[in-house]
C-alpha cells in the first residue's frame, strides 16, 4: 500500500473524528438530544424519526447516520495500515476502529438515561480521545516509523505534563457543560453545581494550561531545541489563547449557541495540537536521539589530521 494512500486516509480519520463531535454539539444546541427518544432505534419500532418528532428527530438521525461514515473511514484506515509494511501503526489504526464502536454504546446510555449530564460528559471525553488517536496516528503515517527523544527528558516530561492539564481542562469544561443551559432536551437533568463556580475553576485551569505551555515554549527556545518541537509548542499557545478568548466572550454574553458551538470546535483543535506536541517531541525512527552528536564529534577526524593516521 502507498504510504501517501495510508497518510490520506488517516488524517480522513481525524477529519471523521472531529466532525462528529461538532455535529453532537449541533445535536445539544437545538435542544435536539432526545429527537431520538429511545436506542439503538429512534423510537419504539422505527429505526428512522417519525413526523411528530418533527426537526429535532431528523437532526439527532442525521448524527446517528454519520457514524456509519466515520466507520467506513475508519475500516478504509485499518485496512491500509495492514496493507501496508507499518506494522507499528496497527494498534493506533485498531483502537481508533474499536473506539466507535465503544462510542456509539456511551451514546446509547446517554439517550437513555435522558441526557444525564455524566454520560454526556463521558461521550464526550471519549470523543477527545478517539480524536487524539487518530492524530498521532495520522502524524505517524508520516515518518518512517518512531525514534527516539529529540529534546531533554524534562522538556518531554513537561509536555506530558501539558497533555494532563489539557485532560484537566477538557474534564471540567464539560462540568461547566452540565451546569450550564445547553442540556440538549428540556427535561434533560443538570449537575447541580454552581455555573459560576465551575466555569472560574475551569478557567484557572486554562490558565495554568497556558503557563506551562509558555514555560515550554521559553524553555525550547533557550536551548536551541528542534524547531518541530517549538512550533507544536507555539501553535498550541496560538490555539489555547484563541480558545480562551472565545471562552470568555461566551461567558459574557451569556451563551449563544454559535460560540458555544466554536468552543466546542476550539476543543478539538486543541485536543489535536496537544497529540501533535506528544508526537514532535521524538523524531523520525531515522533521526538521531538527543546526545548522539557527541559521538558523532567523538569520531570524527580533527581539522588537518592525515587519514589513517594514529
Amino acid at each position: 500500500m502507498n504510504p501517501s494512500v495510508v497518510s490520506r486516509l488517516a488524517l480522513a480519520n481525524v477529519v471523521a473524528n472531529g466532525v462528529i463531535v461538532v455535529t453532537g454539539g449541533a445535536v445539544r444546541l437545538t435542544g435536539s438530544g432526545l429527537g431520538c427518544p429511545t436506542w439503538p432505534e429512534c423510537t419504539d419500532g422505527s429505526i428512522r424519526p417519525t413526523p411528530e418528532l418533527a426537526g429535532h428527530g431528523l437532526i439527532e438521525f442525521g448524527n446517528r447516520l454519520l457514524t456509519f461514515a466515520l466507520v467506513v473511514v475508519a475500516v478504509a484506515t485499518v485496512v491500509a495500515v495492514f496493507a501496508s509494511a507499518r506494522r507499528d501503526l496497527r494498534r493506533l489504526a485498531v483502537l481508533s476502529l474499536l473506539g466507535i464502536p465503544a462510542q456509539a454504546l456511551l451514546g446509547g446510555v446517554t439517550v437513555l438515561t435522558g441526557l444525564n449530564p455524566w454520560t454526556v460528559a463521558a461521550h464526550f471525553l471519549l470523543s477527545m480521545v478517539l480524536v487524539a488517536i487518530a492524530t498521532v496516528l495520522w502524524l505517524r503515517s508520516r515518518e518512517p516509523g518512531v525514534g527516539q527523544l529529540v529534546v531533554r527528558r524534562p522538556f518531554a516530561l513537561l509536555a506530558t505534563g501539558i497533555a494532563a492539564a489539557v485532560a484537566a481542562v477538557l474534564v471540567v469544561g464539560t462540568v461547566v457543560t452540565g451546569s450550564g443551559p445547553h442540556s440538549g432536551d428540556p427535561e434533560a437533568g443538570r449537575t447541580g453545581f454552581d455555573p459560576e463556580l465551575v466555569s472560574q475553576l475551569h478557567a484557572d485551569v486554562v490558565f495554568l494550561l497556558i503557563g506551562l505551555t509558555v514555560a515550554l515554549l521559553v524553555a525550547l527556545a533557550a536551548t536551541d531545541s528542534p524547531g518541530r518541537v517549538r512550533r507544536a509548542a507555539r501553535d498550541l499557545l496560538v490555539v489555547e489563547l484563541l480558545q480562551g478568548v472565545i471562552g470568555y466572550v461566551q461567558y459574557f454574553t451569556h451563551l449563544p449557541a454559535l460560540l458555544v458551538l466554536l468552543h466546542m470546535a476550539g476543543a478539538v483543535l486543541i485536543t489535536v495540537y496537544t497529540a501533535r506536541l506528544l508526537w514532535s517531541v521524538r523524531g523520525p525512527a531515522s533521526e538521531l536521539p538527543v546526545g548522539s552528536d557527541t559521538a558523532v564529534l567523538r569520531t570524527a577526524p580533527l581539522p588537518g589530521a592525515v587519514p589513517g593516521a594514529r
